[in-house]
């Protein structure tokens, strides 16, 4: 993401929430300065400070002005946009952004990648940066869905979005100069859950056979069982977010046992003929310990794993490309991506 699109982004969330503070500000901190990165300590306690969590009233505040901000923008001339739309099963439309090179390559992986946003907000052009580096050094096609938000209807709503634009990938990336036998998923944060949900259901249903997966920092568990997703205050996201977030994606499945593992990844407990994975985490962050589990359990499945922590880093670090921490992560991303092209197939069923 660039600077100005993190800016457009975050400024109208910023204003409102420094007009509506939520009691969550006043807590004690438990993620305290000298935690924070050095570089980073004073971006992610002004954001904290001024936007110290979500509400059900941001997520839709911050909705209204994606739609009329970031939808149906290209932010870049560097690459090819085009928009295409889908019927779902009640006979709406989905919009999948398209991203491709200004000079068609062939043999090229595809790409589908999910945007963040807790499941409640955002859009497929909020990620041009990660697209955009993506097709750039590698040719290849990428397909983002405007998947429903949680805010509009909860899971399987989003699920099913992303899962439909996979499968017009498959059935059509080949016209985009796509290998049939190399197909990859990725996304960051709420779409990091996606992306683990999405290659478990492709796993599950045999329909498709994605060859890699990258979910970085990726909201995994909706139990917030774990260390790190309790008490957590870290700026961007922290536990009182993540509370909300989950109860919209939820709805009346929330705090039960009757949720899905293609809802709640961490759910699953096999493992097996998953794809190889690339992901990092910050270790500041309330889905620290979620995403070292999740590697883990991949790991004991015998899949391979790329995996880093960056230290003192919280949620969505990667964006503030001025920090060394953020240029590191992004280095790591993309040399993993193009081992995962020169390295990973996988034949389609």
């Amino acid at each position: 993401m660039t600077k100005r699109l993190l800016s457009v982004l975050l400024a109208p969330c910023l204003l409102f929430t420094s007009l509506s503070m939520t009691a969550f500000a006043y807590q004690q901190k438990n993620i305290t300065n000298d935690m924070i990165d050095p570089e980073l300590r004073f971006v992610g306690n002004a954001i904290r400070t001024v936007f110290p969590s979500f509400s059900e009233k941001s997520f839709r505040f911050c909705n209204f002005f994606i739609d009329h901000l970031l939808v149906g923008h290209a932010f870049t001339n560097e690459i090819n946009y085009e928009e295409v739309e889908i019927p779902r099963e009640d006979g709406s439309m989905l919009r999948l952004c398209v991203y491709t090179p200004k000079e068609k390559k062939e043999n090229v992986p595809g790409l589908l990648w999910v945007h963040g946003g807790g499941y409640a907000i955002g859009s497929p052009e909020q990620d041009i940066g990660f697209i955009k580096s993506f097709v750039l050094e590698s040719g290849c096609v990428v397909v983002a869905p405007d998947y429903t938000n949680s805010t509009d209807a909860p899971y399987p709503a989003a699920l099913n979005d992303c899962y439909a634009a996979l499968l017009w990938l498959k059935e059509n990336g080949t016209g985009y100069g796509m290998r049939e036998d190399q197909i990859f998923v990725g996304g960051n944060s709420a779409g990091g859950g996606l992306t683990a949900a999405i290659t478990l259901y492709a796993r599950d249903l045999g329909e498709v056979a994605i060859a890699f997966q990258m979910p970085l920092y990726p909201m995994l568990d909706d139990r917030m069982i774990t260390e790190s997703s309790q008490n957590n205050d870290a700026p961007i996201w922290n536990s009182a977010s993540n509370e909300i977030a989950w109860k919209l994606y939820l709805g009346d499945a929330y705090g039960t046992d009757n949720v899905s593992k293609y809802a709640s990844p961490a759910r699953e407990t096999d493992y097996s003929n998953l794809p190889p994975t690339l992901t990092y985490i910050g270790n500041i962050e309330p889905f620290t310990d979620e995403t070292i589990q999740y590697v883990e359990n991949l790991q004991a499945a015998g899949i391979d794993v790329s995996f880093r922590i960056f230290e003192g880093c919280f949620h969505g670090f990667d964006l503030f490309s001025f920090a060394t921490p953020a240029k590191e992560a992004r280095e790591f991303l993309l040399n993993g991506f193009l081992y995962a092209v020169e390295n990973y197939t996988k034949a389609q069923p």
